[in-house]
């Protein structure tokens, strides 16, 4: 059995060891994303504050964490390129699937409840960004039909920014 919820507090344990797990592999990979102490435990627990946490959980284990917010990115305001949209748009970070399923289709069927999100509330734009030697994350927004649309400035770090529209 599958679902997709709001993550809680009861689930910080899960989400952290997800994303320590996911920390480690990018560094072993060669990448500097996620090496700079971000993110971390006060991380996710803001998301969980904010009500931005969810999870996808599988046969009751957490499969996978992401943070979804709206309108909420600031460095989005100053990208070197254009947005598709200047409409209101769901943005999401630390997208991070557990150990236990990477290789199974994880990462993108929480790319789709991103989705399933976004017309919950109405808006046609999803927004991303991730570092550049992230190849992982780069193919799934090919997979999945994001378009580059510049570079952002994240934590003093440029980054490729991408964009969907679902009309």
């Amino acid at each position: 059995m599958r679902e997709f919820r709001k993550a809680n507090l009861n689930d910080i344990d899960g989400i952290w060891e997800i994303l320590k797990s996911s920390i480690s592999k990018r560094k072993l990979e060669g990448s500097d994303q996620w090496q700079d102490g971000y993110p971390n435990l006060q991380v996710v627990e803001k998301d969980l504050i904010k009500n931005a946490g969810f999870v996808l959980v599988v046969d009751s284990e957490i499969a996978g964490y992401i943070a979804l917010m709206i309108n909420d990115e600031p460095a989005y305001e100053k990208i070197k390129g254009t947005w598709i949209s200047n409409q209101d748009y769901v943005v999401f970070h630390r997208l991070a699937v557990s150990e236990n399923f990477i290789g199974k289709g994880m990462a993108g069927i929480i790319l789709e409840e991103v989705e399933v999100f976004a017309g919950q509330n109405n808006i046609n734009s999803i927004r991303a960004d991730t570092n550049y030697d992230n190849d992982t994350m780069l193919h799934l927004f090919d997979k999945h039909n994001y378009s580059f649309r510049g570079i952002v400035e994240m934590r003093k770090s440029p980054r490729k920014a991408f964009e969907k529209t679902l009309i």
